[in-house]
């Protein structure tokens, strides 16, 4: 993979988090809701359980531990354990349009908290018992990843709800 030398500024990253959650209505909210409880395989998540998860990474991992940060100097972080949280959601049964509005309320938040962040706020971090000292800057180039992962995880899930209707146009896939 190549090396960038120009990090996002926290202005574009909050672009990104913007463009995300444009992204996630936009797609998400166009389907059914059988498609969105439908889960490709045992253990794996269905699209309403990703956006649950996407709330808590929110809540927990990002926005959360960016505000930990900044309220104290290098605090302890602590981790979570992400699959029994979503377990103990039960985000499956939820209407996503009320999932979406949630992040939305948080996102519109969180998009916020990082547009007010200065240079010196970059740099400051805590210390996360599985990876170390973790500055604001990791977190936020952190954070457009996670969301793009999550997004494509969505989106594969709708895709293999999909291919067994496709008939013959499966043939069409390697293309």
């Amino acid at each position: 993979m190549a090396t960038t030398t120009d990090a996002l500024t926290p202005v574009e990253v909050a672009a990104c988090l913007d463009a995300a959650m444009a992204t996630l209505r936009a797609e998400l909210g166009a389907l059914p809701e059988r498609v969105l409880g439908w889960h490709p395989a045992p253990g794996e998540w269905c699209a309403k359980e990703v956006v649950g998860h996407l709330i808590e990474a929110e809540r927990r991992g990002f926005a959360g531990r960016i505000r930990i940060i900044l309220a104290s100097d290098r605090p302890a972080l602590q981790a979570w354990d992400q699959r029994e949280v979503a377990r103990d959601r039960r985000d499956c049964v939820r209407p996503m349009g009320a999932l979406l509005d949630e992040l939305a309320a948080l996102r519109r938040e969180s998009a916020a908290l990082v547009r007010a962040l200065g240079a010196a706020d970059l740099d400051r971090g805590g210390d996360h018992p599985k990876v170390g000292f973790l500055p604001v800057r990791d977190l936020l180039h952190e954070w457009v990843h996670h969301d793009r992962n999550h997004i494509r995880q969505a989106l594969a899930t709708v895709q293999a709800y999909v291919w067994p209707a496709m008939g013959n146009s499966q043939k069409f896939a390697g293309e």
